[in-house]
């Protein structure tokens, strides 16, 4: 069968890295300042909560639905399309408005973005990296998004330094960026307008004819052992929380050590993916470890241990935005894969949202604690990783 419009497959994942690059440099950037933002325009600290909260919660739980209609329709590129512009065009509005509810209005709205093009962008990703290694291919999208992620804050900050804190031009300059997402969108899918072909050629695919029937009950396991990772999984804000408030790191030094993590997040990523191509879902053993090992380490009141345990979070944190999508396509058929990916994040966010709860509600009752139950809820996951007798094929 004919290579679709003559890209090979890691060229395409290249450049599909580069659109979450700059897409990252876009709605991150907005991000890291949307609380003071809000604060300008009159919002109190529970605006601010809820308003940040519903965008996270609608990033997650509307995925419960553009995941089916991406399977449904297979329009993957027009769901990337629309919801890439709708975070791009929601960032520099954002910006210039100067009415608290239109601006709550947007940041919600760039999540519903996210949560539009999300499962369409990992289907289309998964069909590449069938022929890349899964593995390796989503790791080096991952470490490829958290360049943008590292670098948007950072000309935000450069921009309203300049500016004596006018969030117009920090804002506004983003558009830049935005408009760069838009245009190798475009001269993508004029490249690859059937980015299946991919795995149609690397794999025995599903034809088209196949694509109906329930998820495979190996998923449903993944995703209960994806759930017992995520729920004990401590949050960089409450890990930073207890950092300033023990006085062992001013907040200052915060942000730094937040960019140092997400470094730590595409080593981890790279790494993890390399290995599982290699060796299968055993590799994510290493999560478990590494998500009791958090609050193990950073709840200590010992600078440099506590330091170590936010950057133990950002290598957890890499595995987990990584090999974990990787495994998703490996284990379900391409005609339910946006589906999946759909169902997939809604379990994250739940689990998020529990181990939130649990993390900050333990934290202020007792460390120890806490300590404890997340390393029992780590071993339940351990246990439903050996239950998942159906590892993904080697590389």
């Amino acid at each position: 069968m004919r290579r679709p419009a003559g890209m090979r497959p890691w060229r395409f994942v290249l450049w599909f890295g580069t659109v979450s690059l700059l897409a990252d440099f876009v709605y991150e950037g907005a991000r890291s300042v949307t609380g003071p933002l809000l604060a300008s325009l009159g919002a109190t600290a529970l605006v601010v909560g809820v308003v940040t909260g519903a965008g996270e919660a609608a990033a997650l739980g509307l995925r419960l639905v553009s995941g089916p209609l991406a399977d449904r329709t297979r329009r993957f590129w027009g769901l990337a399309i629309a919801g890439y512009a709708l975070t791009v065009v929601s960032v520099p509005l954002l910006g210039a408005t100067g009415t608290l509810w239109v601006a709550c209005a947007l940041v919600i709205a760039e999540r519903v973005g996210k949560a539009v093009r999300s499962p369409a962008k990992d289907t289309m990703l998964s069909h590449a990296t069938a022929a890349t290694g899964r593995g390796r291919g989503f790791a080096v999208h991952e470490a490829m998004d958290q360049i943008g992620a590292l670098v948007g804050p950072l000309i935000v900050a450069g921009m309203l330094a300049l500016t004596g804190g006018d969030y117009g031009p920090a804002l506004g300059v983003l558009a830049v960026p935005g408009l760069a997402v838009l245009g190798l969108l475009f001269w993508l899918r004029a490249r690859v307008p059937d980015p299946e072909a991919y795995e149609r050629e690397a794999t025995a695919a599903d034809p088209p004819e196949m694509r109906g029937g329930r998820l495979p009950r190996a998923f449903w396991t993944y995703a209960a052992f994806t759930a017992a990772t995520t729920t004990g999984l401590a949050t960089f804000g409450v890990l930073s929380f207890h950092l300033v408030e023990r006085q062992l790191l001013s907040a200052a030094w915060v942000p730094v050590l937040y960019a140092a993590a997400m470094a730590v997040d595409a080593v981890a990523a790279l790494a993890t993916g390399w290995l599982y191509d290699r060796h299968g879902a055993r590799v994510l053993i290493a999560l478990p470890v590494l998500t009791a090992g958090v609050v193990t380490l950073g709840f200590t009141d010992t600078v440099a241990v506590a330091v170590a345990g936010s950057l133990v979070w950002g290598a957890a944190m890499g595995i987990q935005e990584s090999t974990l999508r990787a495994v998703v396509a490996d284990l379900v058929p391409s005609g339910r894969r946006a589906t999946a990916y759909g169902l997939f994040a809604g379990v994250v966010g739940v689990a998020s949202l529990a181990g939130g709860a649990l993390v900050g509600g333990l934290y202020g009752y007792s460390i120890p604690v806490l300590i404890t139950v997340v390393v029992t809820v780590q071993a339940l996951a351990v246990v439903l990783l050996a239950a998942l007798r159906t590892a993904a094929p080697r590389r």
